[in-house]
């Protein structure tokens, strides 16, 4: 509970039990804002490290968008200092969003590496179905996140393609599914994070 005020209290952060760059450089940067769009993002990364368990994921939850906004425009603004500590300044950031994306990159056009910024939000899609189908339509889901983790991190576009076969089979499951069911499979819908830190403070292990 004391980390859930601090991290509340000053907007943003890394997400230090969802990320493994501890003591190294982050490949990719894993940003979210919005309850369902921080599940997604969280199971994207479990994606991700069960499958590519060597690249290094930072992890930053977004819990007032004011704090991306420079310091000089808003009090809970970031310094560019900060801001760059958190996103770096040259790595891919997949950013997922329960609103439109555009306001991300309003909020963000002036940072350093806002060239580097990819976000995925509400895209006016939507139909009556099931929750987890409502992200996909708008691609904020954990496959569609992961993808792009793929498609943006420079070593991985030449020999990801079996993992994105993988995802793209996944959403084909998961429309047989929700065809035949009316409801999301299990796995999606019983979903937890896999992982946990070990009293030692060793590198995080899956639950049993």
């Amino acid at each position: 509970m004391n980390s859930a005020i601090e991290h509340c209290t000053t907007g943003i952060g890394i997400w230090e039990w969802a990320s493994n760059d501890r003591g190294t450089e982050p490949e990719v940067i894993m940003a979210r804002a919005g309850d369902i769009p921080t599940l997604e993002s969280l199971a994207a990364v479990a994606l991700l490290r069960e499958h590519i368990p060597d690249l290094k994921i930072r992890v930053v939850n977004v819990v007032d968008l004011m704090t991306l906004q420079p310091s000089s425009e808003h009090p809970h603004g970031l310094n560019d200092r900060d801001f760059d500590s958190l996103f770096t300044a040259d790595k891919p950031i997949v950013f997922a969003f329960h609103g439109y994306p555009w306001l991300i990159h309003r909020l963000t056009y002036r940072r350093t590496n806002h060239g580097n910024l990819h976000v995925r939000g509400y895209k006016e899609e939507g139909t009556t179905t099931t929750p987890f189908d409502m992200t996909v339509l708008n691609e904020v889901d954990r496959f569609h996140l992961a993808g792009d983790v793929v498609d943006r991190v420079p070593r991985l576009p030449r020999w990801g393609a079996h993992f994105k076969q993988i995802l793209r089979n996944k959403l084909i499951e998961h429309k047989q599914y929700i065809a035949r069911y009316g409801d999301d499979m299990p796995e999606i819908r019983d979903w937890k994070w896999p992982y946990c830190e070990s009293a030692s403070g060793r590198p995080r292990v899956p639950f049993p």
